[in-house]
């Protein structure tokens, strides 16, 4: 039986416990000061193991933006259909996560949260101002 499940969850335990207390936590580069969304041993930028977890203030930029009309499991039928996005934090890294409907690409977002199937997820919303 293979250990990597257990561990990638330890890894990505940190992310996961953020959004359980609605933050948005990412790594960033003791080293070279890179920000990335995925849990990961090691700098996507420079290899450096020196990483350490951040707060994100929940802020980004727009961009991709699609409506999901056929969901791809059961789990997620009951939202059907859903808008995801793909933002930039203000911070750097980028993450895929849930958004408003009506979001469009280049638009300025913040993070909210929601509870679905035991799992609090993101959902960004137009940025007030």
């Amino acid at each position: 039986m293979s250990s990597a499940p257990a561990a990638s969850s330890a890894l990505a335990a940190p992310f996961v416990e953020g959004l359980a207390d609605r933050e948005l936590r990412f790594q960033s580069c003791s080293d070279c000061g890179h920000a990335q969304t995925l849990a990961h041993y090691a700098c996507a930028h420079c290899g450096s193991t020196r990483l350490a977890w951040q707060t994100a203030r929940g802020t980004a930029t727009v961009h991709a933006v699609t409506v999901v009309s056929r969901a791809p499991s059961d789990e997620f039928r009951a939202l059907a259909p859903y808008t995801l996005v793909l933002v930039t934090l203000d911070e750097g890294p980028r993450l895929m996560a849930h958004a408003e409907p009506g979001v469009r690409i280049g638009d300025r977002v913040s993070a909210g949260y929601f509870a679905h199937a035991g799992h609090v997820l993101v959902r960004f919303a137009p940025a007030p101002g």
